[in-house]
């Protein structure tokens, strides 16, 4: 909504412009005004409650449903990252994003991210399904968890 509201000026004023000059408007910095319709204060008993959740593992997953019950393609998807991944079930929690509304949403503008399911690793931000996905494929992800030792451990081999 703040792009849309901050870029209508830029857009009436391309209307009434050759092609050539639409460039140059969209290549300087626009001012982007807030108003009390382009943004929400996240409360601070939503942002205490979200500190709280973040801190409780060092794995966090703010999903539709639960683990063993995902209630969207996305969240089942980051579950079973997590789950090929090895990350430990006892360094790891979820949370259900649909039991509480005000969680959903504040959610969002806490960490500046649209969508749901939210991976936090540490307190820190790590990104939503398609980034989990990505990481996944291309190894970081594996590199990232065993850095902050968050996987089972592996079990030494036994001697015969």
């Amino acid at each position: 909504m703040i792009l849309r509201t901050s870029l209508r000026p830029a857009f009436r004023q391309t209307s009434q412009l050759p092609a050539s000059s639409i460039a140059n408007i969209f290549s300087q910095p626009q001012s982007i005004r807030l108003t009390p319709a382009s943004y929400r204060l996240l409360s601070t008993a939503t942002r205490a409650a979200i500190d709280k959740a973040i801190e409780a593992k060092p794995v966090v997953l703010f999903m539709k449903g639960t683990p063993e019950t995902p209630q969207c393609g996305f969240s089942r998807a980051s579950i079973q990252i997590l789950g090929l991944q090895g990350v430990d079930p006892n360094k790891f929690a979820a949370f259900n994003v649909l039991e509480d509304e005000e969680l959903r949403q504040g959610l969002k503008e806490y960490s500046d991210w649209p969508t749901i399911p939210q991976l936090y690793l540490q307190k820190e931000f790590v990104g939503g399904c398609d980034i989990l996905m990505s990481m996944h494929q291309n190894g970081e992800l594996a590199k990232v968890l065993e850095k902050n030792d968050v996987l089972v451990p592996a079990e030494a081999p036994k001697e015969p």
